[in-house]
């Protein structure tokens, strides 16, 4: 691949302030050992030969960010986040487009509070940039049983679960299509909870690669014990 003809960016937004965690800390800057949960999630695509910056999407009211080891890190930029995810990811692709980023270009979208990100998905991603011009993202196949249930919290229907997949994180997508579609989306008041489902508004058809549920998102208190278990263990 010719890195400077098409070059890959991360966008991590990282401006929630993680309520359901139980901690006065936002999740991205709870430790797990002597870091934090958002260096560790940086360092997953420092780390890769083929991403060439990460751009960290931070609330305007952040103070921890500063305590970070990336000041002086040219691969690492910062841009103000907005209230929902969806701004805080805009503003991320308005910041790679303004400070260097071409048409060319694609970009990962990826959860602050997804550490333990294995650099083998990131290259499956990469590689279905070659069937998948539409973008893809990674995603894991259900293993329970899906239900549906109706306003009195009673079952109204079972799901074949052979067609429900669970959405994760990196999601890759050219990045001018991405911004545009976002746009898009947001003018229309579509519902918007992942980058997958803005390009589906504006008419495309992302593919699904399979991810891990090691790439667990910590959500929950618990999620915390099982990302410090596979940290621990080395990705």
């Amino acid at each position: 691949m010719n890195m400077s003809s098409e070059r890959i960016w991360v966008v991590i937004p990282a401006a929630g302030i993680g309520s359901r965690m139980n901690s006065g800390t936002p999740k991205q800057y709870i430790k797990i050992e002597d870091k934090t949960i958002l260096e560790y999630t940086i360092n997953r695509f420092l780390e890769h030969s083929k991403v060439h910056k990460v751009v960290v999407a931070l609330n305007p009211n952040d103070k921890n960010w500063q305590d970070l080891p990336y000041q002086e890190n040219s691969r690492v930029i910062t841009t103000k986040g907005g209230e929902n995810r969806v701004d805080s990811v805009l503003s991320g692709l308005d910041q790679i487009r303004q400070f260097e980023g071409t048409e060319h270009d694609w970009v990962m979208v990826h959860d602050a509070a997804r550490p333990c990100l294995n650099p083998r998905h990131i290259d499956d991603l990469v590689e279905s940039k070659a069937t998948s011009p539409d973008g893809a993202i990674l995603a894991i196949g259900a293993v329970d049983t899906v239900k549906i249930a109706n306003n009195h919290q009673s079952i109204e229907a079972t799901i074949d679960r052979e067609t429900v997949w669970l959405a994760q994180t990196p999601q890759f997508f050219p990045l001018e299509t991405l911004r545009k579609a976002i746009r898009v989306a947001l003018d229309s008041e579509a519902t918007v909870t992942d980058e997958a489902s803005a390009m589906e508004v504006a008419g495309y058809h992302p593919a699904l690669v399979i991810g891990s549920r090691q790439n667990l998102k910590v959500t929950e208190p618990e999620d915390l014990m099982l990302a410090s278990i596979w940290l621990n263990r080395g990705i």
